[in-house]
């Protein structure tokens, strides 16, 4: 039988185990977690780099807080694999982003161990704020923890919270999390020193003492000694902007040093502060594991991989992606016209934007983890006559509602919403469904809405929305390869509002918008093999809808079926107003809606989430049958 690689971790049931440990059984542990995690990982994909990065920081911190009754919130939640290993779920690990299994991100359901679900960034401060209220209202002495990275720091909401915590009488402490700050000054033996000292009893003492003291004295003065101890302070920690917001500041400190970790930790435990604590703390992403050091992403996201190599094992596509398909797109609009301009959100990559980046960079803007800013950024781009693409994902634009709102659709600017990871995602599970931008879009005047059946139908909408002058557009696309379809280019732009037929029948018509058009197909087959000939769709247009195609379905069929990939109140009720205004709702026409369930769908294969919202052909035959007064009985489709 071979020697465990993890002798120290085999022991660990729960954070409680490590309070007894010592700094160098600490140090083993964090090593052990490091192997368990990279082992994890590589058997089911998901997040590396950026829990690689934490290891030490985690172990630190559930030795030295007493979780879960000390509040720890992580933000994102994508570097909680660690957390999650030594929170008693090891033993599940290994079922992580699977169907039925763990959570790629931390999730209230699955652990008294997380407090607060986090899959979108930028959202702890808040959250341990509110933590932190409610203890004192309660009159409780536990201790709230907030962990964030320096890019979640990007975003306005980590600024407001930081705002109205720095100015209440809340004892919270935020750790930053530093894995690619320019700012830090060097981390070292000095700088561990200064951050012990600072969050040390006798500095709070003398520095209580110190502000006493010049309250005493005339307010000049003691306006002048308050400012030249916050900026020595800042010039030796390079933490002004903090304590300016509120914060008493201490760092940078080595995240992978628990000999500096540890005493700054504690420290900040027995800190009977009135107001936040900020610790900076500087890391790596993807420590420890040499593949993810040295690649460019830091093994951010990881299909399963091989751990010795570190060469992962990704299928060789069937066709380009979707996400590809728009990029290369909107790099031939950009050749054409010098006024195409693109905005992303913190995720050039996933967005498909990295070759336009290179080929314009002067035209192509990352703005962050900043939806709100990058859509009124892109608004003030259209109204000053450019031609703002702005790449998002469904989950991302969520985010940004009211400026799509106010300064996009009331004011009738042309920008361009290209929506990624529309519908169901797969292993990300609900946080990161595109479930609702047809209902939260096609409700707002003004705009055109638009989804891709296949990816030439997507080329097709990206030089469609170039030309659209007068007003918002927006294509969504999902997340995965396209069917295979030929492009031809040059793409020839859609008339607007106007849908095509794909199939001609005249018992059952399936009118599908977006990529359920290839399950509608099949459904159409099986439901003429039955003796119902069916029609088949491509409404293409959510906003404005093709009026005319549908009122002619309803008028030469017996059953009319909407199919979507998004929630109640998007295309279907849109459609049943079509056809209420035309009064066709009066006849034998039997209409049937199709859509994503009132409910949020558990990560699993796109397949079988599909399958779970009931939006495959075996249901669409089903629902047809049904309206016909035909018993059937669904056939679950066998799930890769």
């Amino acid at each position: 039988m071979s020697e465990s690689r993890t002798p120290l971790l085999d022991t660990i049931v729960g954070p409680a185990d490590t309070r007894g440990l010592s700094i160098a059984q600490l140090r083993q542990l964090a090593d052990e977690l490091r192997i368990e995690t990279i082992d994890a990982v590589a058997h089911t994909g998901g997040h590396l780099g950026a829990g690689l990065g934490v290891v030490e920081l985690t172990v630190a911190l559930h030795h030295v807080f007493d979780t879960p009754d000390d509040i720890l919130i992580w933000d994102v939640g994508h570097q909680a694999y660690p957390h999650k290993i030594l929170t008693g779920r090891r033993d599940a690990i290994r079922t992580l982003r699977q169907g039925g299994g763990l959570s790629g991100f931390t999730k209230r359901t699955e652990s008294p161990y997380d407090p607060f679900g986090t899959a979108h960034s930028s959202t702890s401060i808040s959250a341990a704020l509110g933590f932190a209220v409610a203890r004192d209202l309660d009159g409780r002495d536990s201790n709230v923890v907030a962990v964030i990275g320096d890019g979640a720091m990007s975003a306005g909401m980590a600024f407001e919270a930081m705002n109205n915590a720095g100015s209440s009488d809340t004892r919270m402490v935020v750790i930053l999390n530093d894995n690619d700050m320019s700012i830090a000054p060097p981390v070292g033996a000095m700088s561990a020193y200064l951050s012990r000292l600072l969050s040390s009893r006798p500095y709070r003492g003398l520095r209580y003492f110190a502000k006493q003291l010049a309250q005493k004295m005339p307010e000049p003065m003691e306006r002048t000694a308050r400012r030249a101890e916050e900026y020595a302070r800042g010039l030796i920690t390079g933490g002004t902007l903090f304590e300016e917001l509120g914060f008493f500041y201490v760092g940078p400190i080595d995240g992978h040093n628990l000999d500096h970790l540890l005493p700054v930790l504690k420290n900040v435990r027995e800190a009977r502060r009135t107001n936040p604590i900020l610790v900076h703390v500087v890391t790596q992403k993807g420590k420890g594991y040499a593949p993810a050091e040295e690649a460019e992403d830091k093994f951010h996201g990881v299909s399963r991989f091989d751990v010795v190599t570190g060469t992962q094992a990704k299928a060789k596509p069937n066709a380009p992606s979707y996400t590809n398909v728009f990029a290369a797109q909107l790099v031939r609009e950009a050749e054409r016209d010098d006024k195409v301009v693109a905005i992303t959100a913190a995720m050039p990559s996933g967005t498909g934007l990295t070759e336009f980046q290179k080929r314009f960079p002067e035209r192509c803007f990352d703005v962050g983890i900043a939806e709100q800013h990058g859509v009124t950024f892109a608004a003030g781009l259209a109204a000053a006559g450019y031609r703002p693409f702005a790449a998002i994902y469904s989950t991302f634009l969520q985010r940004a509602y009211d400026q799509v709102v106010h300064d996009v659709a009331i004011q009738k600017l042309p920008v361009r919403f290209a929506i990624d990871r529309a519908g169901l995602v797969g292993a990300d599970g609900p946080t990161h469904a595109g479930a609702f931008d047809l209902t939260y879009l096609a409700s707002l005047p003004n705009f055109v809405v638009m989804a891709a059946a296949d990816e030439s139908e997507l080329t097709r909408m990206v030089a469609t929305a170039a030309l659209i002058d007068d007003r918002p557009s927006a294509f969504r696309y999902p997340r995965g390869e396209g069917v295979g379809v030929e492009i031809t280019l040059p793409a020839e732009p859609l008339e607007i509002g106007k849908g095509r037929i794909v199939r001609e029948g005249h018992t059952v018509a399936i009118l599908s918008l977006g990529t359920r058009l290839g399950e509608s197909l099949k459904a159409a087959e099986d439901l003429t093999a039955k003796g119902f000939t069916t029609s088949v769709a491509d409404a293409r247009f959510c906003k404005p809808l093709d009026e005319d195609l549908i009122c002619r379905l309803a008028r030469s069929h017996k059953v009319l079926i909407t199919i979507e990939e998004g929630a109640i109140g998007g295309f279907a009720a849109h459609v049943l107003r079509c056809l209420e205004h035309h009064q066709l709702l009066d006849d034998d026409l039997k209409v049937r809606t199709m859509m994503l369930p009132d409910r949020f769908i558990e990560h699993d294969s796109p397949m079988a989430m599909y399958a779970a919202a009931a939006l495959n052909a075996p249901d669409i035959v089903a629902t047809a049958l049904a309206a016909l007064g035909q018993a059937h009985e669904i056939e679950t489709p066998k799930l890769a």
